[in-house]
């Protein structure tokens, strides 16, 4: 057995003995907040509750208006250029046998153009029409090739495109008629075939899948920095209008947290499996190649990668909302925590953009703090098996539940604490010295 399937074996047998142990615990102690039962009624009361302010707000709205605006547009305009794409006019000056005519039609074919043939009575007629726009490129007896301005080798437009082939393809043939080939053996050399070339490593799509990854690391960039703001602002709210004594009357603090946290996480979700379900629905239906390939897997790697990270940064966002009480406060708070999700995303685009992945970035794709940014761009780029994405979210997880509790317990002795910003330090020291 793997190294990497034994580890992913013993973080999980890890995870469900602790879990068992303290649900276990909970129940043999009444005065303290039972873990093992995270749906109870306060809990879905307090979820409900935040579920539907989460809805109505404006903000909501606007903002999933405004993502699958741009998701439309990522999608949408690349089809409309492509459609839009206008046959190559090319203009033909003395003798063309149909061997030329058909060697032009099959090397506009092969960089995904059309052309139109323009007859014309001469060279001046031809350059004539070159000046006016009226061809992109003239055809000179079938041995010389003329175009207005000059092309660079840099050229990706598609007229480049076809001047570089053309020039290419016939001058070949040429070449194979100066040699006085039979039409046999010039069909033979024409229908010669490349050698396969085979690489060690597995190859990967990156042209459509890195373009996928770009937009789904910038999809979970928005929505982490959205949701765990509201958590934030929300618990700090909630502290300054003093609301929160008014709550905790009726539940418990860690019900309390558990509920908002996973109302706000139900929505997050719902917004994001719209936004994707909507992205392969119009992908679809406009026939674009956006998601063509292992695109599907990229998003469904995004919106797990997703649900991950919001699971462990909401903790640690509402156990800083309980820090503070004013909105300078606030403010001065969350750059601190919002640090290592800049710092993934940063790094995430970088090796996204240049489709390579280095040994410090595949490292990141197992810290909870920058697997949601790092893990989806080499599922993207074809560097990650399934068993090593297995590892990176039960690291995930397991890192997760011990930021709960120990969020849980600063939000329970911060929460009621008002006057001032509340030291962390001395909330774990006296956490220290309880335990």
């Amino acid at each position: 057995m793997s190294p990497a399937i034994l580890a992913a074996i013993v973080a999980v047998v890890l995870v469900l003995r602790l879990w068992r142990r303290w649900a276990r615990r909970d129940r043999t102690a009444p005065g303290k907040p039972s873990w093992s039962d995270p749906f109870s009624s306060d809990v879905a009361l307090v979820a409900a509750r935040e579920m539907r302010e989460r809805f109505r707000g404006r903000i909501f709205r606007v903002g999933t208006l405004f993502i699958l605006a741009v998701v439309a547009a990522a999608i949408v305009i690349p089809t409309l250029n492509k459609e839009k794409s206008q046959p190559q006019r090319v203009g033909l000056v003395g003798t063309f046998s149909a061997q030329l005519r058909e060697s032009v039609v099959s090397t506009a074919k092969s960089v995904g153009v059309t052309v139109d043939f323009v007859l014309e009575t001469g060279a001046q007629q031809a350059r004539s029409d070159l000046r006016s726009g009226r061809v992109s490129l003239a055809i000179l007896d079938g041995r010389e090739l003329v175009v207005n301005q000059p092309i660079r080798p840099t050229d990706g437009s598609a007229a480049a495109q076809i001047v570089f082939a053309l020039a290419v393809n016939l001058g070949e043939l040429e070449a194979l008629q100066a040699a006085h080939l039979t039409p046999a053996q010039a069909r033979e050399l024409a229908n010669a075939r490349a050698l396969p070339v085979k690489s060690l490593q597995p190859g990967t799509t990156r042209g459509t899948t890195n373009t996928t990854s770009l937009i789904g690391i910038i999809l979970i960039f928005v929505m982490l920095s959205q949701y765990n703001t509201w958590i934030l602002v929300g618990v700090m709210e909630e502290k300054s209008s003093r609301v929160i004594e008014v709550l905790l009357a009726a539940v418990r603090p860690i019900r309390l947290l558990t509920g908002k946290v996973l109302g706000m996480g139900l929505v997050a979700l719902a917004q994001a499996s719209v936004i994707v379900i909507f992205a392969l629905l119009l992908a679809k239906s406009v026939g674009s190649d956006l998601l063509h390939g292992t695109a599907p897997m990229v998003l469904l790697s995004t919106l797990v990668w997703l649900i991950l990270g919001y699971a462990f940064y909401c903790w640690v966002y509402a156990a800083g909302g309980s820090l503070v009480e004013r909105q300078d406060q606030v403010q001065s708070l969350a750059l601190p925590l919002s640090l290592p999700i800049i710092f993934g995303y940063v790094m995430a685009l970088t090796a996204a953009a240049s489709g390579n992945a280095s040994p410090f970035f595949k490292v990141l794709a197992y810290l909870p703090p920058t697997a949601p940014f790092a893990m989806p761009v080499l599922v993207g780029l074809g560097e990650v098996a399934w068993w090593q994405f297995f590892i990176s979210a039960a690291i995930s997880v397991v890192c997760t539940v011990g930021v709960a509790r120990l969020a849980a317990v600063i939000y329970r002795r911060a929460i009621l604490r008002t006057g001032g910003r509340v030291k962390l330090r001395a909330l774990l020291t006296r956490a220290g010295g309880n335990s």
